[in-house]
């Protein structure tokens, strides 16, 4: 069985067009996703048997994932950045079983359910389209539209990612379970959106569709449900399938829609490369935050450094008719403060 960790990345580049790819590069995206390793599952083969199209959907998936959850962390200790030598598709996770790893499943389910239901809806997958089940007509207004069919993305995403996880470790029913939560928070944020027709700007006929909400949204509802993750332990149960419960007794009950943890996090001062943690050391700080950004927090008490940098900027720009954009180029100098 072939671990998401140990997919092979596909190197980022910023794009005017992100998700468009050449044809060379949609190759490369096949031959490195799918021949790179001789035991890839049944579930992978099966995907890369499809087109180099679903290929691309899912490394776009894993790009959203990262970039949502390096948004979000921007400011923090920990701040989602794969360690150097990650060589693989979702970046290095940490070695850990604490919220940052929960978080990072979550965030990773939703992204790539998210980009396989997108693609549904511009027609770029052949096994999918709008989800044409809701066609009702409900009393002031009629389905129409396309609605994102959200069912066939949170499949999709359950047979690529859950299929690697073992139910019957700690680990595996700790990532499944926020895999899931994940997918939930992108699924409960669907919403109707509606246009009106008729003569003369009148509403005859209303035609309402489901639409998904961005990643952004996505993003930072799991953030929320990151800051009240469950701290929780296994429990074997002999015969039973084993199950996740409170790590303490008076501790809230396990919500499906929540995240949980099984240990405590790190401090992430230091670098720890065994359990892929990069430390603050040359992380820029904000002198005057008193929030995780700044550089009492972020450098651990370490101290810092402040530098002075020269740069050139466009500034003073001006739109001349027709049609261009006309700028002077400024000199700034700039202080960054980076931690010890």
């Amino acid at each position: 069985m072939i671990s998401k960790r140990q997919l092979p990345m596909i190197p980022y580049h910023h794009s005017s067009h992100p998700g468009h790819h050449s044809e060379t590069q949609q190759k490369l995206m096949r031959n490195q996703l799918c021949h790179s390793h001789e035991n890839s599952s049944l579930d992978i083969r099966r995907l890369c048997s499809i087109s180099n199209k679903a290929i691309e959907i899912v490394v776009r998936g894993a790009r959203i994932g990262l970039e949502e959850c390096q948004h979000h962390f921007r400011h923090s200790r920990w701040n989602c950045t794969a360690t150097s030598n990650s060589s693989s598709l979702y970046g290095e996770v940490p070695l850990t079983k604490s919220r940052e790893t929960a978080y990072i499943h979550a965030i990773n389910a939703a992204a790539l359910a998210w980009s396989v239901t997108h693609a549904c809806s511009k027609g770029d997958l052949t096994d999918c389209d709008c989800d044409n089940t809701k066609r009702k007509r409900k009393k002031k207004w009629q389905w129409g539209g396309c609605s994102d069919d959200i069912n066939f993305g949170v499949q999709f995403s359950r047979k690529f990612i859950d299929q690697e996880e073992d139910n019957t470790t700690e680990t595996g029913l700790m990532n499944l379970h926020n895999n899931e939560a994940g997918r939930r928070a992108l699924r409960s944020r669907m919403h109707l959106m509606c246009k009106c027709h008729g003569m003369s700007g009148s509403c005859t006929t209303k035609v309402c569709w489901k639409r998904m909400p961005s990643m952004r949204v996505v993003g930072e509802a799991l953030g929320q449900l990151y800051d009240g993750s469950s701290h929780v332990k296994f429990i074997s149960r002999g015969n039973k399938p084993p199950k996740l419960k409170p790590k303490e007794l008076d501790h809230k009950k396990i919500m499906k829609t929540g995240l949980v943890y099984l240990e405590e996090s790190s401090d992430y001062c230091e670098r720890n490369e065994e359990l892929g943690i990069l430390g603050t050391r040359g992380r820029v700080c904000n002198r005057t935050s008193p929030g995780l950004d700044g550089c009492r927090l972020l450098c651990c008490g370490r101290g810092y450094q402040t530098r002075v940098r020269h740069v050139e900027e466009k500034c003073n720009c001006q739109f001349v008719w027709c049609c261009k954009v006309k700028c002077d180029m400024c000199n700034y100098t700039r202080e960054e403060h980076i931690c010890n």
